[in-house]
């Protein structure tokens, strides 16, 4: 078989395991807490949020803006873990790939 034809073997190969990770992905969660666990967001490891949880004795009318912050705070966290994660796996399938001419 021509190395074009290994190639292109190769390449199907690898995008059906992408398919197949991102799938995974998007059911897989992670999760971050903020405010010593008043609040908690879970997120998928395809950049999606799935919950966020807040302990009622973190609403404080009068100081909304501190559970923002948290909110936000325990969502980023939960956003970068996944996009750890989704780099990590996404890795393993493209990792030994390489295009001839053109490895450094």
């Amino acid at each position: 078989m021509s190395s074009i034809g290994k190639l292109m073997k190769q390449a199907a190969r690898m995008q059906q395991q992408m398919e197949q990770i991102q799938k995974d992905l998007a059911n897989r969660t992670v999760e971050a807490t903020s405010g010593g666990g008043a609040v908690k967001v879970v997120a998928r490891c395809d950049g999606t949020l799935a919950a966020v949880k807040i302990d009622p004795q973190a609403v404080n009318p009068d100081d909304a803006q501190l559970l923002e912050d948290l909110i936000l705070s325990a969502a980023n966290q939960a956003l970068t873990q996944a996009k750890e994660v989704s780099t990590a796996e996404m890795g393993k399938v493209t990792a030994g790939f390489s295009l001839p001419g053109l490895t450094g």
